[in-house]
């Protein structure tokens, strides 16, 4: 991980204690927020100062996160938006929209029992990775990868429904039910699935690639690994479409 985003991590899990109270000197709220994120010794010179403390806690204080990320929302759809065409359709650039959905992750923190590695945006950018280790050419598993957990940043108790209605006809309908079914996938492989899911699932045309999707799932909670940034896994994605020369069709 990078000291930059290093920094702007402390700094927002920082910010969000003094918020909340939890804390209430930047010194002892930068210490908190270094240890919550990182595993081992950090130098003091890569911890945030505290102005850059401050700018994250104004920003907290003046939508909270959750007016932050619907005002996220509303500019991926409005920018996504192509000039009309004479027909009078808009077309629509799917992949500004992923990048503009996805970004808000990386202020989403998870449990560090669970998921060790921190926020929302890295664990994705994870399991994206293992995914195009196993199915490289595959765009339509490695988008349900890469936003799979894209309605945590809405969500995070049903994250599930969040990310489908988020990506309502910008996925096709087998990257939906891969995301749609990903959770179940893990309980599946944890042996706390019930009977009759399992059957179901099992008898779905696309068992093997959501189990794949969920081994990845588990695999990409690394603490410290290598990742592409948001914009390097779209183009991979992006050019893969263009080389199939496929559209989608929710």
């Amino acid at each position: 991980m990078s000291i930059e985003r290093l920094r702007r991590r402390v700094a927002f899990e920082a910010a969000k204690l003094l918020y909340s109270r939890e804390e209430t000197q930047y010194g002892t709220a930068k210490m908190k927020a270094a240890r919550r994120l990182v595993a081992g010794e950090i130098s003091p010179a890569d911890l945030p100062c505290n102005r850059e403390i401050r700018h994250s806690l104004r920003t907290i204080a003046r939508a909270g996160r959750a007016e932050q990320v619907q005002l996220l929302t509303e500019v991926a759809a409005e920018r996504a938006l192509g000039r009309p065409t004479e027909a009078g359709e808009s077309t629509v650039d799917r992949f500004r929209a992923y990048e503009l959905l996805l970004l808000p992750l990386e202020q989403v923190m998870q449990s560090p029992q669970e998921h060790p590695e921190g926020d929302v945006l890295y664990h994705s950018l994870q399991v994206f990775e293992l995914a195009r280790q196993t199915l490289p050419y595959d765009e339509e598993f490695l988008l349900a990868a890469l936003l799979h957990d894209v309605g945590k940043a809405v969500d995070r108790r049903n994250h599930v429904a969040a990310a489908l209605e988020m990506l309502a006809g910008m996925v096709s309908e087998r990257t939906a039910w891969l995301i749609e079914h990903h959770v179940e996938a893990l309980l599946l492989r944890e042996g706390t699935l019930g009977l009759r899911l399992r059957r179901r699932l099992e008898a779905a045309p696309d068992f093997d690639e959501l189990m794949l999707l969920a081994a990845c799932d588990r695999q990409g909670r690394a603490v410290g690994c290598e990742t592409p940034d948001v914009r390097e896994a779209l183009q991979y994605v992006r050019e893969l479409a263009e080389m199939c020369g496929e559209t989608i069709e929710p």
